[in-house]
């Protein structure tokens, strides 16, 4: 019995193993992929409303990527998927460009970006601490800052635009740690779909990270 309990357990940590390595190396294609089409998009000179249409795109292939995740087209519906939230950053990348120091802007955000993730997910992985626990609050966060991103599309009121990107960065950290849990500790054993969660947790914050490094740049 303790051989068989043994044999399981060692045969769940190769899975588990298999399925971050799977997962880390999408993920870095993903992210490499979507780098190259906001350069692109940055080049053609993607516009505001361009970029909204290349977002809800993205959207809807989101939702094909999830449900075609457990095909073999799921690899080419992940990719159309980052492309696609990629090129729609050639806006608000042009627009931070263009001030005195925007490209040190961006590739400061980027730095802080990858060491939050890098940081976290090492946390997770290392210790197989289970954050499951924070999913209600997460959600329910989620909720919150989107209704209040779009009342604040309306109000354009510049202190509410900072802490709701500040509130967006702090519930990445957790979803960083909540969906890196998932995958240590079997709560998610697809690695399109968990590359998919990853990808938008680094997107989310560097958007985030980004706007606040903006505005206290323009300050």
């Amino acid at each position: 019995m303790s051989q068989q309990t043994l044999y399981s357990s060692q045969l769940s940590t190769l899975e588990t193993n298999k399925l971050l390595k799977n997962t880390y190396m999408l993920l870095a294609m993903t992210l490499a992929f979507s780098a190259a089409c906001a350069a692109v998009g940055m080049m053609v000179g993607v516009g505001r409303w361009a970029s909204l249409g290349l977002s809800i795109g993205g959207l809807i292939l989101l939702f094909v990527t999830l449900r075609k995740a457990d095909t073999s087209a799921g690899l080419f519906w992940v990719f159309a998927f980052t492309g696609m939230e990629g090129a729609s950053l050639g806006y608000i990348l042009n627009h931070y460009v263009g001030m005195a120091n925007g490209p040190s802007l961006i590739m400061q955000a980027l730095g802080l970006t990858s060491l939050v993730f890098i940081t976290l997910s090492a946390y997770v992985v290392t210790t197989k601490k289970d954050f499951s626990f924070m999913r209600g609050f997460l959600v329910a966060g989620l909720v919150v800052v989107i209704v209040s991103a779009l009342i604040n599309m309306f109000v354009g009121n510049s202190i509410a635009f900072m802490a709701i990107n500040a509130a967006v960065a702090l519930l990445m950290t957790g979803f960083i740690l909540f969906d890196t849990s998932r995958i240590v500790n079997g709560g998610e054993t697809n690695y399109i779909r968990a590359t998919v969660s990853l990808y938008l947790d680094f997107l989310n914050l560097f958007i985030a990270i980004l706007n606040l490094l903006g505005i206290s740049n323009d300050d």
